[in-house]
């Protein structure tokens, strides 16, 4: 997860396509002047090669700011954790 929140922090197309599930994922990823500012995990649960992760990350874009909360749906793939979908909370 924090990884995934980093690579959206830099624009780091490659490193999101390659954590995100091939069934999921989208064609192709466009960022804009957002700038991530803060993540925090508050809750994660593994079972097996199924797991979720809560999570808030806050924003800013211009003199607007804000918060994303999401809880997120992974699963392991050849090894890899990669990020299925999430519902926002």
């Amino acid at each position: 997860m924090r990884s995934r929140y980093t690579a959206f922090a830099v624009h780091d197309a490659d490193h999101l396509a390659r954590t995100w599930h091939p069934r999921t994922r989208p064609a192709e990823l466009e960022f804009d002047d957002t700038v991530w500012e803060g993540l925090v995990v508050e809750d994660a649960d593994e079972h097996g090669d199924a797991a979720t992760v809560s999570f808030r990350a806050t924003w800013r874009r211009g003199d607007e700011r804000g918060a994303v909360a999401e809880r997120s749906r992974f699963l392991r793939r050849a090894g890899r954790w990669v990020y299925v979908d999430g519902d926002s909370t």
